[in-house]
C-alpha cells in the first residue's frame, strides 16, 4: 500500500496529460521529480531510521503521503499536481524503512527469503498500483485512483502503528549517540569502503530505471492510435506481471543458497532476455506480455539479490545502507523516468525498445563485475 502511492501516475500519463493540457518532456516531470524527491528524502530522512523509533518514523511520513495524495486528487492547476506529487516521493520512505527494521529481527539464515516476502510486498505494490489505477482511471477517471490511493494511505496510517513495536534498541548504551550531520556525514566512509554496496545501488537504479522507462513507454504505446487500447488494458498487463509475487520469495532462497551476487548474474539474464523480445513485439498485445514477464521477473529478483547484500552487513548500519542504496535507485529512476516520456515523444515504441536494450546490456555488465567485488569474508 505504500509503496503503490508513487505509481498511480503510470498507466493514467496519457488521461492526465490531456486532462491539464501537457505532454512529451513537460509531462515527464511528474513521475520524474517524484522519483527524485523520493531519493533527497530517503538521503535526509532515512538515515534517522537508526537513531528514532521507527514507529515514530512511520507514522509521521505516511501522513506526509496522505496530504500529498489528498493534493493531487484535488488539484485544478498541473504545477500544484506537480508539486504535489514530489512532496508525495519526499515523504514516501515506509517501504525503505521497513525492511531494514525487519530483517533486524529475523537470523541471518533466513535475511535472502524474509528480504523476498518484502519484495513480494513492493511488486505487489508496484504493479497493483498500475493494474488498480488502470482500471479505475479508464471507468471512473484518472482523479479516481488518487481519492482510492488517500483512503488505502488513512488505513495505513492506521494499521502499521499498530503492529510495530512502540519501543525498540537501536544503538548500545555505551555508544555515544551521533548528531544528525554525523549520521549524514557517516553515509561517505560507508560508500568509499563498501565498493560493492555501490555497486549494487547502480544495478538496482540500472534495473528500476529499465522498467520505470518500459512501463511509462507500454502506457503511451498501448493507448496510442496504432495500438488504440484504452488505459484499462495497461492495468491487465500489470496484472499478468503479478507473477512476480510468487517467485520473489524463491528469488531470495536462490540467493541464499547460491550466493546473491552468483542469482544476481542469473536474474540480469533474465532481463536481457525480456529486452531482447521486446524487439518482436511491435504493435501486438500477445506478444509484448511475454518480454514484461521476463523483464518483470529479472528485475523484482534483481532487488531482492541486491537488497540481501545489503542486509548481509552489520545490522546497526543497514537502515543507513539503504540509505545509499534506495537514492543512487531512485536517481536512476527520475532520470529514466524523464527519459522514456521524452524518448518515446522523440522516437516512438522504437526509442524505448533501444533504451531498454542499453540498460539491460549495462545491468550484464556490471553484474559480471559484481562477482569480482564480492567479498572474500
Amino acid at each position: 500500500m505504500a509503496v503503490a502511492n508513487g505509481y498511480y501516475i503510470h498507466p493514467l500519463i496519457a488521461p492526465v496529460g490531456n486532462d491539464f493540457g501537457v505532454s512529451g518532456t513537460l509531462l515527464g516531470l511528474v513521475p520524474a521529480l517524484n522519483q527524485i524527491a523520493l531519493a533527497l528524502g530517503i538521503l535526509l530522512l532515512l538515515p534517522l531510521g537508526d537513531r528514532i523509533n521507527n514507529r515514530k518514523l512511520v507514522i509521521t511520513f505516511v501522513a506526509g503521503q496522505f496530504l500529498a495524495l489528498l493534493a493531487m486528487a484535488t488539484a485544478q492547476d498541473f504545477r500544484l499536481f506537480v508539486a504535489a506529487s514530489s512532496l508525495l516521493g519526499f515523504a514516501t520512505i515506509t517501504p525503505y524503512l521497513l525492511p531494514a527494521y525487519v530483517t533486524k529481527r529475523v537470523r541471518p539464515d533466513r535475511i535472502g527469503h524474509v528480504t523476498g516476502i518484502m519484495t513480494a510486498g513492493i511488486t505487489v505494490g508496484l504493479l497493483g498500483s498500475r493494474a488498480g489505477a488502470g482500471v479505475l482511471g479508464h471507468y471512473f477517471g484518472w482523479r479516481s485512483a488518487y481519492w482510492v490511493g488517500t483512503a488505502l494511505t488513512l488505513l495505513l496510517l492506521v494499521i502499521l502503528p499498530l503492529i510495530m513495536e512502540k519501543d525498540e534498541k537501536l544503538r548500545d548504551d555505551n555508544e555515544p549517540q551521533q548528531s544528525y550531520g554525523a549520521l549524514i556525514a557517516s553515509l561517505w566512509p560507508i560508500i568509499r569502503t563498501m565498493p560493492d554496496v555501490l555497486l549494487a545501488g547502480l544495478l538496482q537504479a540500472l534495473s528500476f530505471g529499465f522498467f520505470l522507462a518500459l512501463w511509462l513507454g507500454i502506457g503511451l504505446h498501448v493507448t496510442s492510435p496504432q495500438m488504440g487500447y484504452g488505459v484499462d488494458m495497461v492495468g491487465y498487463l500489470a496484472l499478468l506481471a503479478g507473477t512476480n509475487v510468487f517467485i520473489a520469495p524463491w528469488s531470495g532462497r536462490l540467493a541464499d543458497r547460491i550466493g546473491a551476487e552468483r542469482a544476481r548474474m542469473l536474474f540480469a539474464i533474465a532481463q536481457l532476455i525480456g529486452a531482447i523480445l521486446l524487439i518482436f513485439a511491435g504493435n501486438s498485445l500477445w506478444i509484448l506480455i511475454l518480454p514484461i514477464l521476463f523483464s518483470n521477473f529479472g528485475g523484482a529478483s534483481m532487488d531482492v539479490a541486491n537488497r540481501t547484500i545489503l542486509f548481509g552487513r552489520a545490522p546497526e548500519i543497514r537502515t543507513r545502507l539503504m540509505t545509499i542504496y534506495i537514492v543512487i535507485m531512485f536517481v536512476g529512476g527520475g532520470l529514466s523516468s524523464w527519459l522514456g516520456t521524452t524518448a518515446y515523444a522523440w522516437g516512438g515504441w522504437d526509442a524505448i525498445v533501444a533504451i531498454s536494450l542499453i540498460f539491460s546490456a549495462l545491468i550484464m555488465g556490471f553484474s559480471l563485475l559484481g562477482l569480482r567485488l564480492k567479498p572474500t569474508t
